[in-house]
């Protein structure tokens, strides 16, 4: 066993160490102030609000003085018995986004970073960065200008090559690929920016030195510059399944609206759900105990995935 001064010096040592690598880290850590102080404020300060999840709010009577009711929150959604359709869109759509989004963004990087003109690279990704920066409601117009039936730019082209309009927004078969295309249109772009930065950082001699050996372009992207992506990739994949059961509203409200029952049963989400019965009966706590759910599905996705990620590759792992 230890003796009492041989401790006290184990101590010491941890404490020291730890403080040479605060001083030595100082300049990341204050970089790190601004994101610490954003999840302190926005996410964790006010956790305590999730008790309107069990309780019939009461705007008089306030969050911790209106009536505890437990689960019955959830009961609109199950009693309605739409839960099944809700849960089987929500989870489909946003695992075709992860897919179709990673692979997109990861092959916008792979094609920026064999660009070798400078000037036409930096246009490039301002261009693809570029439908970030468009507000939904403006992509639910140009949606509308393009499909509505009476004088809709699609329905305008067929007519003019002789064929029958289509009713785009009658038709829900349609929407799954307009709404992962949509998704695909806007965000890949953006997405794209943490692979093109984890590629910036690579070691580039390595491919020089592929390419001195006679290794052609796709033979460098294949065994030199995918495995590269792997741990982001990785990182990135655990921090999106966390909102697996979140379905995009903006995306999915000015695309379609909240009034179209024709589209409901391929489009409606839960948020999308929620939002209807808070508009039309006030159910606010409603709305906290869905969100509650899904928080809890998302914790435990995440600590499953990144426990299964830590056991076959232990590097990749979050912690």
């Amino acid at each position: 066993m230890k003796s009492k001064g041989e401790s006290i010096a184990v101590k010491k040592k941890g404490f020291n160490a730890w403080k040479t690598s605060l001083r030595k880290d100082r300049a990341f850590l204050i970089m790190c102030i601004p994101t610490i102080l954003y999840f302190l404020i926005l996410a964790y300060l006010p956790m305590p609000g999730i008790y309107v999840a069990f309780t019939n709010f009461n705007y008089d009577k306030g969050i911790f003085g209106s009536a505890f009711v437990g689960l019955d929150n959830l009961k609109f959604i199950t009693m309605s018995g739409k839960l099944g359709v809700l849960l089987r869109n929500t989870v489909f759509y946003n695992l075709a986004f992860l897919i179709t989004s990673h692979l997109i963004q990861i092959t916008i990087a792979v094609l920026l970073n064999e660009i070798r003109n400078k000037k036409f690279q930096k246009l490039s990704q301002s261009l693809l960065i570029l439908p970030n920066f468009i507000s939904y409601v403006l992509v639910g117009l140009f949606s509308f200008a393009i499909f509505n039936s009476t004088n809709g730019i699609l329905n305008s082209i067929l007519m003019g090559f002789g064929q029958a309009g289509t009713q785009v927004y009658s038709n829900p078969e349609v929407w799954p690929f307009i709404l992962v295309i949509v998704n695909l249109w806007k965000g890949a772009g953006y997405g794209s920016i943490v692979y093109f930065a984890a590629l910036t950082g690579m070691d580039h001699e390595v491919l020089e030195a592929a390419q001195v050996d006679g290794a052609s372009t796709i033979q460098r992207i294949r065994y030199i510059t995918l495995p590269s992506l792997k741990p982001t990739l990785i990182i990135l994949v655990l921090l999106s399944i966390g909102g697996i059961l979140r379905g995009n509203f903006d995306l999915f409200y000015n695309m379609v609206g909240s009034s179209n029952v024709l589209l409901h049963n391929s489009t409606d989400v839960l948020e999308t759900y929620v939002f209807r019965a808070m508009t039309n009966n006030f159910q606010f706590s409603t709305a906290a105990a869905v969100s509650f759910v899904q928080s809890i599905f998302g914790f435990v996705l995440v600590m499953t995935t990144n426990a299964i990620v830590k056991k076959v590759e232990p590097d990749y792992a979050l912690f």
